[in-house]
């Protein structure tokens, strides 16, 4: 009998911290990377930088222009210093109908890329260049939102 206890305590157990972990992979961390180039950058050149929003299955995050008034758009800000950074393109996300809006949504899932141009200037000090990226976002199920949540990465590459 103590070991039907023991077992029922168990698996409360399991399923409750299961729950939780799911339920916190779930409410939106989305993963951030990217690259400058292809890592090796001339002073005077013109790169493309490229940043990846690597969503989790099962979720997805509303685009820069979501289409509806309540959802919170990505938001995507770039800082370099010493660099010419150009503005990030957004690419066109699926649109979708969810059951918690009246609206169809427009939406990123899975890996998405961003893109912009990076100018290194003649005079530029340094021997590394370092692009600070932050993102703000709202990631949701087919069902519900979870609160906006912002994510950053620095990418890097070699001057010379």
């Amino acid at each position: 009998m103590n070991n039907k206890i023991l077992g029922k305590l168990f698996l409360c157990l399991a399923l409750f911290f299961g729950a939780f972990v799911f339920e916190a992979h779930a409410q939106g961390n989305v993963d951030l990377s990217g690259s400058i180039g292809n890592g090796k950058l001339q002073r005077g050149k013109t790169a493309t930088a490229t940043i990846v929003m690597d969503i989790p299955g099962g979720l997805h995050v509303n685009t820069n222009r979501p289409g509806n008034q309540y959802s919170i758009p990505l938001k995507i800000h770039v800082t370099g210093a010493g660099l010419k950074l150009g503005a990030v393109s957004y690419p066109r996300g699926t649109v979708k109908k969810f059951s918690f809006s009246e609206d169809q949504l427009s939406v990123y899932e899975g890996r998405t890329a961003f893109r912009f141009t990076v100018n290194i200037p003649a005079n530029f000090k340094g021997n590394t260049a370092k692009i600070h990226v932050e993102a703000s976002y709202q990631s949701c199920t087919d069902e519900v939102c979870y609160r906006p949540r912002s994510g950053e990465v620095t990418l890097s590459a070699a001057v010379k």
